[in-house]
């Protein structure tokens, strides 16, 4: 019995060929389907921003059937129709547009300041590790931070208007965009930084030519981290300065509309955020990333 286990164990199982097919005649032969031409309707759902309207075109007809469907009452949420036929009408017919171009130019000072003071503290971190620690402490100290729990200093220390609001701008934007920026220089690869210095690129002819294309998704994405926080303190700083003078951008428009119990202003100047905010990611952004990262095959 031992024999024959061990036989058992050790036979070898027999190969099994399969047999071969050859077509002579090459018009016989066939191959798969390579490439297969889209369809009209296919062709026009590859399109993001078709795919886009569709998910924003669902989610306001789902907002006006709930309204209209369950007879909700207007003051406590306006149907989509009344709060957009109110922007419009605010838009063309009354101040809204001049706040929000109010908003748009706080705007632009303080991301700009941002920015600056952003690739300020970059290139130190770059040219000496001290500022490199400088930038690691002070970000991890002040990235957390709401900007909006410095508007009570700001006010005391530039009193009511554009520089306090620059002041909260600037913060919302500084730590987002240098953190973004000095993790991405971090993660450039060390075969890149040699070509640099092979090359005798040194200072800021290295940063830019070396650092910044390699680490542009980084920065990017910091551009756009600081955007959005810059943006969403405006709102909520303009609130507060706007109940204190009396005056401001599209946060005072809200609080306006809702001092006066005007839900479908208050809904208005929502739209108006969000419009805006939609602008700048899908269109500003969206166009700078496929010019640059997309086409240098950075980024899907």
């Amino acid at each position: 019995m031992s024999t024959s286990s061990n036989n058992k164990k050790t036979a070898i199982p027999q190969l099994v060929l399969r047999p071969e097919f050859e077509v002579s005649d090459i018009e016989q032969a066939q191959t798969s389907e390579v490439a297969r031409k889209l369809s009209t309707l296919e062709r026009i759902w590859n399109i993001d921003g078709v795919r886009k309207f569709v998910i924003l075109l669902s989610l306001v007809v789902a907002w006006q059937a709930y309204t209209v469907g369950f007879d909700v009452e207007p003051l406590m949420l306006p149907s989509f129709w009344v709060s957009f036929s109110t922007l419009i009408r605010d838009l063309f017919y009354s101040d809204l547009i001049w706040k929000v171009w109010f908003s748009i130019k706080v705007l632009l000072i303080g991301y700009s300041a941002g920015l600056f003071l952003a690739a300020v503290l970059i290139l130190w971190a770059t040219v000496s590790r001290f500022g490199s620690d400088f930038i690691s402490m002070a970000t991890a100290m002040f990235n957390p931070l709401p900007a909006i729990a410095l508007l009570p200093l700001a006010m005391l220390w530039f009193g009511l208007g554009t520089a306090s609001l620059v002041f909260v701008l600037i913060h919302s934007v500084l730590w987002a965009v240098a953190l973004s920026t000095h993790s991405g220089f971090e993660g450039v690869s060390q075969t890149l930084r040699m070509i640099g210095r092979n090359y005798g690129l040194k200072g800021f002819g290295y940063v830019w030519k070396i650092l910044v294309p390699a680490a542009l998704p980084s920065i990017l994405a910091g551009m756009k981290i600081g955007w959005a926080f810059a943006w969403r303190t405006l709102i909520g700083a303009e609130l507060v300065f706007g109940a204190s003078s009396g005056s401001g951008g599209l946060g005072w428009y809200i609080f306006e509309s809702s001092q006066n119990i005007d839900t479908d202003g208050v809904f208005a100047g929502l739209f108006m955020v969000i419009l805006i905010g939609f602008f700048v990611e899908n269109v500003i952004f969206r166009n700078i990333e496929r010019r640059t990262v997309n086409r240098w095959g950075m980024q899907r």
